[in-house]
């Protein structure tokens, strides 16, 4: 994870340029950075509420929706769900594992954009593209490694 204080700092952080970083808001996006885990707003106020103990929820829900909108940050909505959001800013799909409801980010295989799974007609454009796989994690394979 960056430095505190460089997670908040647009020099060390393009994606943060030309948004005003309040302390909330950079307390809400420090805690998108250091879980990566897709929160809702409730679980990022939650989580805030540890380094800025005075947070209230419609803060909260006002730093998300500034960094949303200035880019910094996706807003990722399944269904009837609540909103959740992912820092993760490259292409990607994600896999919602509807036995546990863990989120998980999809990369695309190198090579191969969003864009390019799709016949477009003529002259269209895509300004958003969003791919959620749902199903089960059947069998995780063992992380020990074999020679």
């Amino acid at each position: 994870m960056e430095n505190k204080l460089t997670d908040c700092d647009h020099r060390h952080n393009p994606k943060l340029k030309g948004l005003r970083m309040t302390r909330q808001r950079c307390a809400v996006y420090q805690v998108l950075m250091a879980h990566r885990d897709h929160p809702t707003a409730g679980e990022v106020y939650d989580r805030a509420k540890h380094s800025m103990p005075t947070i209230s929820l419609a803060t909260v829900y006002n730093c998300l929706e500034a960094l949303v909108q200035h880019g910094a940050v996706r807003q990722v909505n399944f269904e009837r769900e609540s909103s959740r959001y992912c820092p993760n800013l490259t292409e990607h799909g994600h896999f919602h594992d509807e036995k546990s409801g863990t989120i998980i980010d999809v990369p695309l295989k190198k090579g191969i954009h969003l864009s390019d799974l799709l016949e477009l007609p003529a002259g269209a454009q895509i300004d958003n593209l969003e791919i959620t796989l749902r199903g089960k994690i059947i069998h995780q394979p063992s992380l020990t490694t074999h020679p």
